[in-house]
């Protein structure tokens, strides 16, 4: 099972995806007329008078915060000491590179979202991909499968990478296994070896 994980991981990630989002990025960049780059100034000028909402959604510094806290997670963190780990420094540089062409995909996305937003009985907004998926592209089923795997990532997926990422990062750091804080072998429940010291554990 963990070779086929790693088999299709391969395929996806190394073969696929990447290619596919550069390119897509390159290509709104010069659909757009490297709008992340026309336009940066402007986002600061947004946000400068952005704390008061209207009665129908949310201001402009709260959809940054929104948008920041979908976005920014451990992986970013590990995921940039991996890169400067393997690569070396000049990483950093082939990261802002590919996060200015991602600019103009996240513009994109946020555009198509604005576009096919509805209004709810109460006022609200609603909107995302799977709203411009039916609406937009005409296929509702692809909306509802959109919707199903996101929950599935955000409940499951998601928070297993992060917690994963996490543990091993304090393993690293504090030197100890994360793997042996179980129920010990005596039976005696919470026998936790945590950063090497014993606790609650009355039969080992």
């Amino acid at each position: 099972m963990v070779e086929i994980v790693n088999y299709l991981n391969d395929i996806v990630w190394g073969s696929l995806l990447i290619y596919l989002l550069l390119g897509v990025g390159v290509y709104f960049t010069l659909r757009t007329g490297f709008i992340q780059f026309r336009h940066f100034g402007h986002m600061f000028g947004v946000l400068k008078n952005s704390n008061q909402a209207d009665k129908a959604g949310i201001s402009s510094f709260q959809a940054l915060c929104t948008s920041l806290a979908a976005r920014v997670g451990t992986g970013n963190l590990t995921g940039v000491a991996i890169a400067i780990t393997a690569g070396g420094p000049g990483a950093i540089f082939w990261m802002w590179v590919v996060a200015m062409l991602g600019m103009a995909t996240s513009f994109i996305e946020s555009t198509l979202a604005q576009l096919y937003k509805t209004k709810d009985d109460q006022g609200n907004y609603r909107g995302g991909p799977a709203y411009y998926m039916q609406k937009g592209l005409n296929r509702r089923w692809m909306g509802v499968l959109f919707s199903i795997f996101l929950i599935i990532a955000f409940g499951l997926v998601f928070n297993a990478v992060q917690a994963n990422s996490i543990a091993q990062a304090t393993a690293v750091a504090f030197d100890f296994n994360p793997s042996i804080c179980w129920h010990c072998a005596c039976g005696d429940e919470w026998c936790c070896y945590f950063w090497r010291i014993k606790i609650n554990c009355k039969g080992c």
